[in-house]
């Protein structure tokens, strides 16, 4: 069965502890914890043999799982901290970004090196790295992370398929899906108003509220036979709670309804 979460950036204005007791209630499977410097970290990596206990016992009092945790940042320092947290704490994939800017072949090259080093980091750990294509970096389409997968080739390294980045620079998430499925580890999703460089305000990412082919999307998902998690993040302001209930209740009924019609939940 198709695992649905929710970034914990989402309730960055909040507790973990209200952002997983309102995710529960909502229906979902589990969450991905945030440890986003400078925006949201619930999971704060210099700090996480003092969280390890409190964080465990979150997920069993609500019978939540931790699909994922981004961490964005590729600093080798500050992942191997994530690694070493995610190892003891059940994280089963770390999420980043890549570096560089778009259509400058000097950062590309870089940036697969790096990515290079950075699985085999993984690797030592036993964690799952991913990376997706991101809007003005240097891996920001299906060609450029067709390029990343052909060098970084590492059973602890897969791509984060977030269709609002592939979206937005010119593609159709649907039709791009089928190239790099068999190295998808884990799905970023929300929605957009338009094909520009920011996904909008926040309830403007909430999933069917836009004009991304998400049913598509997901239909493909399913058909190629992903089986992985999927996490809605959505980036922006601090939310009220209400609002933030409503994104996240909005996305989950749409996602859930989708993958149920699908036999894939």
């Amino acid at each position: 069965m198709i695992q649905l979460g929710v970034n914990t950036v989402l309730y960055k204005a909040y507790s973990l502890r209200e952002a997983v007791e309102n995710l529960k209630k909502i229906g979902y499977d589990g969450f991905e914890i945030s440890a986003i410097e400078g925006m949201c970290e619930h999971l704060k990596l210099s700090e996480w043999k003092d969280q390890k206990n409190e964080i465990k016992e979150l997920c069993e009092e609500f019978d939540m799982k931790i699909l994922a945790s981004e961490v964005a940042s590729s600093d080798p320092a500050r992942l191997t901290l994530a690694f070493e947290a995610a190892k003891e704490i059940g994280i089963p994939v770390i999420n980043i970004g890549p570096r560089g800017k778009s259509n400058v072949e000097e950062d590309l090259v870089e940036c697969i090196n790096h990515m290079e080093m950075l699985a085999k980091l993984a690797e030592s750990y036993e964690v799952t790295l991913c990376m997706k294509a991101h809007v003005g970096a240097s891996v920001f389409s299906t060609p450029t992370t067709l390029r990343l997968i052909e060098k970084v080739q590492n059973p602890y390294f897969g791509i984060d398929m977030d269709p609002s980045h592939i979206f937005r620079c010119g593609e159709e998430p649907e039709e791009a899906l089928s190239a790099v499925l068999p190295y998808m580890r884990h799905i970023h999703i929300r929605d957009c108003i338009e094909r520009q460089s920011s996904p909008g305000m926040p309830l403007q990412q909430t999933c069917g509220v836009g004009n991304i082919n998400l049913r598509g999307y997901v239909a493909e998902m399913v058909k190629q036979g992903y089986n992985g998690p999927v996490d809605l993040e959505v980036i922006g302001p601090d939310q009220p709670l209400a609002d933030a209930n409503i994104i996240a209740a909005e996305s989950y009924g749409y996602l859930n309804a989708c993958l149920k019609a699908l036999g894939a939940r």
